[in-house]
């Protein structure tokens, strides 16, 4: 961002000049949960306090000020719009766990020493 906004520090800033995100009209445009997202595609890790964050500079309050209820709706549509992403690039999706129980053979008895060959005895 080249215009100072509230909640914004210099990381966040710099997460959002790198998706084109330069000034209060593009944050505006993009929407809270849509510049959140940018960020995110972009391969960045925000936290949901950017994206608390992002909705107090919208709205010029401290991002704590955010009340909770819209902060359940913008948690939901942040959570809705990443199950739309691809999985990341060079790991495959996972897949479901299975658990196979294999039953144990009894182990064969035998002898450590069966006979003078080792310096045992055979006592």
């Amino acid at each position: 961002m080249n215009v100072k906004l509230r909640n914004i520090g210099p990381k966040s800033a710099a997460w959002l000049r790198q998706v084109g995100l330069r000034t209060r009209e593009d944050l505006a445009e993009a929407g809270t949960v849509g510049a959140f997202m940018k960020v995110r595609r972009a391969g960045f890790k925000p936290s949901l306090n950017l994206l608390y964050a992002l909705e107090g500079a919208l709205q010029d309050c401290h991002w704590q000020d955010v009340p909770d209820a819209r902060r359940v709706e913008l948690v939901q549509a942040a959570e809705a719009a990443i199950a739309l992403l691809p999985p990341p690039r060079g790991r495959p999706a996972a897949a479901p766990v299975t658990t196979t129980h294999h039953e144990e053979a009894a182990a064969p008895a035998f002898a450590l020493f069966d006979d003078d060959r080792h310096g045992g005895s055979a006592d």
